[in-house]
Order: structure tokens, then C-alpha cells, then sequence
């Protein structure tokens, strides 16, 4: 069973100068690192070492000796004393082989053998690629966070009399609030207004309206597009749906891919590995070369040093990953963190459950029969009473139906799992549920009801049958469409299991094109239908339930997808893939985000690589300057941040 942790911290990577961090904390932050997010420092250099190489260039007369050395330490200083600062701050921490330190080597090295435009150069290019990291990473988090970031700052709250400004933070539950046209809803609510039109592209991705009517729910976050509303408050600040929605993908930036974890430990080990291969290029060839040149081969060992710094690989990797976060939000998808958008890349079966999640989970009444002399009316009153107690789709279409109002009220009320309720109604033990439940009290049911195929909720009355009702359920409109998708995908299998009849459950997978399905299942048998699929070998087994009755099976099954997120906290908490808009084509949609967020990174790690490796080849063997040591190095990053930008603009639709 996966584990679903959750902290609060919110960590991003800031830049290069992050990944060596020895504190883990979104604290450390190093003076050049601040230095480089300005372009005075770089831009003062670049004057400076262009007006000094054309002093060079026409031989002047001034400019030699220690002039042309204080010149040149001049144009290095704004650039390069924020990395000298950054090399000394990490090894104070522990932390000694970095790039920091491989950049400062190099550099200083270059101005050693005198050969300072290429000392400052070298720098200078080093900035600018941390520069556009940083431009690059803040682009990232600021599109998630402007995307979910929209809690309003503060409530018109209805106290002595008016409606009163008040921080969402103070806001008590029950209390009522009024949101003008153009204004945030901040709280999660029930509309005491006759209807409200609301934009709810923050909550959902999708950006049409939504109308809702009085008494049904409104979700802070959402945009009053007419009119003045009202609503009664039903949770807290802290706890309504944005708010959770936003710490769920601040907390997603933490829990890195095995690929990411991966490159920041190659890093450790692969910085000091460079070091010490480029201290032997120094020194080893004085055993094996006749005309050894010791400056010679320091030069080629410096520009060894520029060429081998890891940036390119540990900035752009966790880079490619926000932006497949940051597209999937955009789109109402919500991955707990970059490690499932690397497994769901990888699920092979897919198993998903009908009500609520296939289906619209919206059921209406088309049949009441009695039995043994009930009314209509007041067999309906006890039910009622009954399913007052339940918030299943099928409990609500009961509650719709109208009778007389009724002091009847349930006790001792008890859920059978899967199966139905039970509660003592006017001294007498009523039961409603599917035709387990009855069994199971030893009530005998008519033959003739087994030939129905649509949903039964059946009903006995101190221990006699008394009645049953016919309810109906409907596809989702992309319901069809969402398997389709699926299998052009690459799933393999998919299944369907609920826990209504079985003969319902065929129609329906057969609708679909769904050609394994089974129904009657109790939360504990889809439990052991998944857990067969995984026995059957490495496949990744995804399963896509409504985040309640199922999220037993949520939290087992390799990727668990929950569908309406927005009303349904057991979801967030125990899915590791929520789908806003209710839409199950979403499912296809977030696999095609997760392999684009892969194939980029691993185009990354090639390129970086490639490159990287011919740079060094030629480095050593005295076939590469410093100026395609900068390529390697600055150039690399460069091109692979473009690449893991293209995330955030491509179209998934």
C-alpha cells in the first residue's frame, strides 16, 4: 500500500544554487544566487570585458601589465564574487564538490595562466544561464500559483445588522456572506439565493459558467459573474476547496520523480568524480607525454572543469516536471507529486468504478411499487427518513421525492457497507438497501424482481418485504469517449467493477466497450480485484473511483484517480490524481501530460549528456577552448530550460 504523505512545507528548487543544499530547506538561499536574479552585475561585466577586449584588440599602449590585470579583475568581480561567496558558503555546509566550486576553479585558473577575457567570459556566460534558470523556474511557480493562488483577501460578512468586511480567516461556519458580481467567493458555501452564475476555472479548468441553484453548494474560489449573491458558509478558511486544492500542489513540488531523486545523487558523486579526473589531466600526463607543458594541460583541465558542471541536468529536470504539474492544473487534472506523473506513464490496467465516476451518479425515481398494503405515501415516508441519513447519489434522488411533511424520524441508524441502511422508524426496524442486505435478515424476495435489470433499492418493514423503487443513472457524455482514449493511450486492460447489479453493470460495460466488468462488489472484493491485477507482475494498475466507498482501493492500487474532488475530502486525501471537472477523459488526457513531462526530461538528460561528453573529449585532449567548454556548460542549460518550457504551452485537448 502506497504511503500518502503530506507536509507543509512548500520547497522549489531555487536554481543550480539549490541542488547541493545540505539543509534540505527552502531557507537556503545563497548571496549570488540573489545577485544573479539582476541584470546590473552582468551587464557592467559585459561592457567591461568588451571595451577590455577591444583595448586588447588594438594593442594599447596603457593596457598591459597590472592596468590590463586590474581591468579585467574589475569586470570579474560583479559576476564572479557571488559565486566565490556560494562555493564558501557550501563548503561551510558540508558540501564541497560543487559547481560552485568547479566555476571558481576554473576561472581563477584562467586568470593564473593569464588568460583573463576568457576568466570572465566564462563567468559571465555562468550568470546569465542562472539568470534565465531563475526567470525559467519563477515562470513555473508562478503559473501554478497564479492558477490556484485566487482566495480573495477578505468576506462581507452579515453581523449587527450589516454586512461587514471581515478577513475569510475569520469567518465562522453558518455565518452569511455577500459576494458582489466580479468578486471571489471565500468561503465554501450553500446558495441562499434564488441562483448565481459562477466561473469556476480556478477549481475546475474549465472556464464556461456554472449555475447553481439555492441550496446547492458553492466552492470558494469561484467568480460571481451576475448580480449580488448570498450564502451560508459550511467550512472553514483553512478547509474550503481552494485552499486544500493549493496546498495539494504546494505539496506536490516535494515529492520528487525517481528520476529527479536520481540526477540530484548522481550530482553528489559525479561533481567530485570531475574534480579528481581533472587534477590527474593536470599532473598524469607528465609520466606519459615527452614535451609536457604544465600550462598546457591545466588549460585543458579548466576548460574539463566548465564543460563537466551538472547544471544543465539538475535545473532542467525539475523544471520539466513543474511544467507538467502546472499543464495538468490548467486542465483540471491535480497530481499529488512528479513521482505519479512518472507512474501513470507506466499503467498498463486501468479499473475503474461505475457510479459517479462513468456514470453521472445523478439518479432520478422511475418506479415505486408496494407490497403487503403499504401506500405509496407513507411506505415512502419511512424510506425517506431512512436515506435521510446517507449522502449516496441514489439517498439523494429518494430525498427528492415529495410527501407530506413528517415528524418520522430514524434512530439508531447503522450502514451496512456496500449493502444499504438500517434504522428503527416509529418502533419498527426498516431496511433499504440491495437485495444482500435483505438476505442477510432472512426476508424473502420476490423472483420477479430479478429480471430487472436497473437499480433496486429494496425495502422490508419489521422483517416483511414491503416495497421496492427503480432508480436510473446516466452516462457521462464523455463517457465513451474516455475509454476510447484510454485505449489509444497504450492501456492495455480495463476494467469495470461496482457494487450494482451485476446485469446493470454488463449493460453498461457493454455500452462502453468494456469487455471485463463485474458487479454486486463490495468495497473489499474490488479491493482483491485489484490486488490480483498488481499479483500478475510489474504492470502498473490504475484505479478511477469517486474517492468515498472506494478509497480503500484508491490508496492500493498503483495510481489511485479520483473523480469530483472538489466535494470530497476522503479523495484528496487518499487518491494520489484528482479530476476536478468530473470528466473520466481527463484519465487519458493526464496520462499524455505524464509521458510528454518524461520524454522531455529524458531529451534533457540525453542532450545534456551528448553534448557534454564530445565537449570533454575534445577538452582533453587539447581539441576545445573555453568557448565550447561555455557552450557545453551555459549553452546545454539553456537549450534544455527552453525544452522543459514547452510543457506549459502545449495544447492537450
Amino acid at each position: 500500500m502506497k504511503e500518502h504523505t503530506h507536509t507543509s512545507e512548500h520547497h522549489v528548487e531555487e536554481g543550480c544554487c539549490a541542488k547541493h543544499s545540505t539543509s534540505g530547506t527552502s531557507e537556503h538561499h545563497h548571496h549570488g544566487t540573489l545577485a544573479f536574479k539582476t541584470y546590473a552585475p552582468g551587464l557592467f561585466s559585459f561592457l567591461m570585458l568588451a571595451s577590455g577586449m577591444l583595448l586588447d584588440h588594438f594593442e594599447a599602449s596603457f593596457f598591459k601589465g597590472t592596468w590590463r590585470l586590474i581591468w579585467y579583475i574589475i569586470a570579474y568581480i560583479p559576476v564572479g564574487v557571488p559565486v566565490l561567496q556560494d562555493s564558501w558558503e557550501s563548503i561551510k555546509k558540508g558540501s564541497v564538490f560543487t559547481e560552485f566550486l568547479l566555476m571558481s576553479i576554473a576561472t581563477l585558473g584562467a586568470f593564473i595562466l593569464g588568460e583573463y577575457p576568457e576568466g570572465v567570459t566564462v563567468m559571465l556566460f555562468y550568470a546569465v544561464g542562472e539568470l534565465f534558470q531563475h526567470a525559467a523556474v519563477d515562470k513555473a511557480k508562478n503559473n501554478i500559483k497564479a492558477l490556484l493562488d485566487v482566495r480573495p483577501n477578505e468576506a462581507m460578512v452579515f453581523r449587527e445588522g450589516k454586512f461587514v468586511p471581515t478577513a475569510p480567516e475569520d469567518v465562522k461556519i453558518g455565518e452569511r456572506v455577500q459576494v458582489r458580481k466580479g468578486e471571489k467567493v471565500p468561503l465554501d458555501g450553500t446558495l441562499l439565493s434564488a441562483k448565481a452564475s459562477l466561473n469556476t476555472a480556478a477549481l475546475t479548468g474549465e472556464s464556461k459558467p456554472d449555475s447553481v441553484k439555492q441550496g446547492e453548494t458553492v466552492y470558494a474560489g469561484s467568480i460571481n459573474l451576475d448580480g449580488v449573491i448570498e450564502l451560508e458558509t459550511t467550512a472553514i478558511f483553512t478547509e474550503s476547496s481552494i485552499a486544500r486544492i493549493l496546498e495539494l500542489v504546494q505539496n506536490a513540488t516535494t515529492r520528487k520523480s525517481k528520476t529527479e531523486l536520481f540526477i540530484r545523487k548522481f550530482a553528489k558523486v559525479y561533481t567530485p568524480i570531475v574534480a579528481f579526473l581533472a587534477l590527474a589531466l593536470t599532473f598524469l600526463p607528465y609520466f606519459f607525454v615527452a614535451d609536457y607543458v604544465f600550462k598546457e594541460w591545466l588549460y585543458r583541465a579548466l576548460i574539463f572543469l566548465v564543460i563537466s558542471c551538472p547544471c544543465a541536468l539538475v535545473i532542467s529536470i525539475p523544471l520539466g516536471y513543474f511544467g507538467g504539474l502546472g499543464a495538468a492544473s490548467r486542465n483540471g487534472i491535480l497530481f499529488k507529486g512528479a513521482s505519479f506523473l512518472d507512474a501513470i506513464t507506466k499503467v498498463k490496467f486501468v479499473v475503474t468504478d461505475k457510479t459517479g465516476t462513468l456514470t453521472q451518479g445523478v439518479f432520478r425515481i422511475k418506479t415505486i411499487a408496494t407490497e403487503n398494503g403499504w401506500s405509496e405515501a407513507e411506505f415512502m415516508t419511512y424510506v425517506k427518513a431512512l436515506e435521510a441519513q446517507s449522502t449516496h447519489p441514489i439517498a439523494k434522488a429518494i430525498q427528492e421525492y415529495q410527501v407530506e411533511s413528517s415528524s418520522v424520524e430514524a434512530r439508531e441508524v447503522q450502514e451496512h457497507s456496500g449493502k444499504g441502511l438500517q434504522a428503527l422508524i416509529n418502533g419498527k426496524t426498516v431496511l433499504a438497501g440491495n437485495a444482500t442486505l435483505l438476505k442477510s435478515h432472512n426476508i424473502e424476495i420476490p423472483k420477479s424482481l430479478e429480471d430487472i435489470v436497473e437499480t433496486l433499492v429494496l425495502v422490508a418493514i419489521d422483517g416483511d418485504f414491503a416495497g421496492y423503487i427503480v432508480v436510473a443513472d446516466e452516462l457521462k457524455p464523455d463517457a465513451k469517449t474516455a475509454i476510447q482514449k484510454l485505449k489509444e493511450a497504450g492501456v492495455q486492460q480495463i476494467v469495470m467493477l461496482s457494487g450494482d447489479k451485476d446485469t446493470i453493470t454488463q449493460k453498461v460495460a457493454k455500452s462502453l466497450g468494456i469487455t471485463w466488468a463485474n458487479g454486486g462488489l463490495l468495497p473489499e472484493d474490488k479491493l482483491r480485484e485489484v490486488e490480483q491485477l498488481q499479483a500478475q507482475g510489474s504492470t502498473k494498475v490504475a484505479f478511477i473511483g469517486d474517492g468515498i466507498n472506494d478509497a480503500p482501493v484508491l490508496a492500493t492500487a498503483d495510481v489511485g484517480i479520483a473523480m469530483g474532488g472538489l466535494g470530497s475530502d476522503v479523495a484528496i486525501e487518499t487518491a494520489d490524481v484528482i479530476i476536478q471537472t468530473d470528466e473520466p477523459s481527463k484519465v487519458a488526457q493526464a496520462m499524455r501530460i505524464g509521458k510528454a513531462t518524461r520524454k522531455i526530461v529524458w531529451q534533457n538528460i540525453a542532450l545534456a549528456f551528448g553534448v557534454k561528453a564530445a565537449v570533454l573529449i575534445l577538452g582533453a585532449g587539447g581539441l576545445a577552448t573555453m568557448w565550447e567548454a561555455v557552450f557545453a556548460d551555459v549553452g546545454v542549460a539553456f537549450l534544455a530550460i527552453l525544452n522543459a518550457i514547452r510543457l506549459q504551452h502545449m495544447k492537450w485537448d
